[in-house]
């Protein structure tokens, strides 16, 4: 691994050409905040799937990608004179040392909980008037409920246990069950989503994480069926659901 200076160096050279591409490339000088959004969204996209594959050198490379848009950002708010890279890590480590009291102050916490109770706590004193405001409106809807939940599980606001949890979600998949206007079905529908991430959540699962997992396995199963098809020179579209499920349990065998 390399060494601390080393580190300092390559950060170094980012910025120096950061600096470069920034006078000199005709795309770079024409980016501003709002050009980049997209882009960051994606690339954040892509780490995930590297995280999720958990292919480390596709994570490091993803990093990368990410960390060039921060340098980026901090770039433009540099030319706005409004904050540069230094004020962004300057902000972020302060910001760290009044969320860690436990290691820079004299308080004391017996496990993790409470270091996440106090997390949010602080963020109050930070100016936040609700817990919830600093979940982002834009994320998506499965990880803002991830989010909403674990952040009022903080003031102590949660179920006891999973088994509790999962009560919960046989109360909403009734009440889904028995609603027969299509409006408010799909408010029912909604709970019940809401409350089985919460269960996911409680046991230690990630709801989200095991969505993606499930819509990769799909993905990789329904193209062997139709290079199943394809090698029986069938299309899928002419088959029948009863013909594609034999080749649907074709392509589970060969996972």
């Amino acid at each position: 691994m390399n060494t601390r200076q080393e580190k300092l160096e390559a950060f170094g050279r980012l910025l120096d050409i950061m600096d470069d591409l920034r006078e000199k490339c005709p795309w770079d000088q024409k980016q501003t905040l709002q050009s980049l959004r997209h882009l960051t969204l994606e690339e954040t996209y892509e780490l995930s799937d590297a995280i999720l594959q958990e292919d480390l050198q596709e994570i490091k490379k993803e990093l990368g990608d990410v960390l060039l848009h921060l340098v980026f950002y901090s770039k433009i708010g540099s030319e706005k004179e409004s904050f540069d890279i230094a004020d962004v890590i300057n902000s972020l480590n302060e910001k760290l040392i009044f969320r860690h009291p436990h290691i820079y102050g004299d308080t004391e916490v017996k496990d993790e909980e409470e270091v996440k109770q106090n997390w949010e706590k602080l963020k109050l004193k930070e100016g936040n008037t609700s817990i919830l405001g600093g979940v982002p409106k834009s994320l998506p809807s499965l990880v803002k409920a991830y989010r909403i939940q674990d952040k009022v599980k903080g003031i102590g606001f949660e179920f006891h246990d999973a088994e509790d949890a999962w009560k919960k979600v046989d109360e909403e998949i009734q009440e889904f069950h028995e609603e027969t206007d299509l409006d408010k079905k799909e408010l029912e529908l909604g709970d019940v989503f809401f409350s089985l991430i919460n269960y996911a959540r409680i046991s230690g699962l990630n709801p989200d994480s095991a969505l993606e997992r499930t819509n990769l396995k799909f993905i990789s199963r329904f193209q062997k069926m139709e290079k199943l098809a394809e090698e029986s020179k069938i299309s899928l579209a002419d088959m029948s659901l009863e013909e594609m499920d034999v080749l649907w349990e074709k392509a589970k065998r060969m996972s």
